[in-house]
């Protein structure tokens, strides 16, 4: 064998095994990095969906702390979330429009993730007086809500509004959760362990519901 060929194919070998010890992984990271769900601020947001009071904060921004009761009549704050990645919307219990679908997709997301104790769900009513706590037991056992994994809400309304509007970014419309104001949105807010904004999406679509349980997926790759 030609001894310059020989020495060309050794170094060539070289080459890719270096390349393969090296090159692959980070190439990998690369894809990883690509693959991840950014984190929505403020100013990442259609500024119709932000409150002015925080509209140019560009880092950071995380759901602030709430104090709501559920359909047991239990006091839910951040800390039933704390380590959990939820999925958050805003309805009410006489609705007979965009929350009918919303509930069943809410409900088929339930079913998606019941053996997945990372994944948890939080609906806020918007009428809140209507939505007494027996009400919202009604609207549970109707929608086939598992207590422990999707807490229905109800409580102070300039509260939940203030949520809606400084927090989850859900709400195209201005207000000051008085009594003449009034929240119907579609949206469904991916939040996760750290209480970050990684998704926002419609809840009324079907099709949404396979895009959410990906990239719920992809999120958790994150805590690996």
């Amino acid at each position: 064998m030609d001894l310059k060929f020989f020495k060309k194919s050794k170094s060539t070998l070289l080459f890719l095994l270096v390349f393969s010890l090296i090159g692959v992984p980070v190439f990998y990271h690369l894809v990883k990095v690509e693959a991840t769900l950014p984190i929505y601020n403020p100013a990442d947001i259609n500024p119709r969906l932000v409150d002015t009071s925080v509209r140019s904060k560009s880092k950071n921004h995380k759901i602030g702390a709430f104090k709501l009761i559920n359909q047991n009549g239990e006091i839910i704050t951040n800390a039933n979330y704390k380590d959990k990645i939820y999925i958050a919307d805003f309805f009410f219990t006489r609705c007979q429009t965009i929350c009918l679908l919303m509930a069943y997709n809410m409900s088929e997301l339930q079913e998606n993730f019941k053996d997945d104790d990372d994944i948890m769900f939080l609906s806020h009513s918007v009428t809140p007086v209507m939505d007494s706590v027996p009400q919202l037991r009604k609207y549970a056992d109707a929608k086939g809500v598992i207590d422990g994994k999707w807490n229905v809400t109800t409580g102070d309304k300039k509260h939940i509004y203030n949520l809606a509007r400084k927090h989850y970014f859900a709400v195209l419309d201005e207000g000051d959760g008085g009594e003449q104001d009034f929240v119907h949105t579609e949206n469904f807010i991916l939040i996760d362990k750290k209480g970050q904004i990684r998704g926002m999406y419609d809840g009324t679509k079907e099709e949404n519901m396979q895009k959410i349980i990906d990239d719920v997926a992809l999120l958790k790759e994150e805590y690996k």
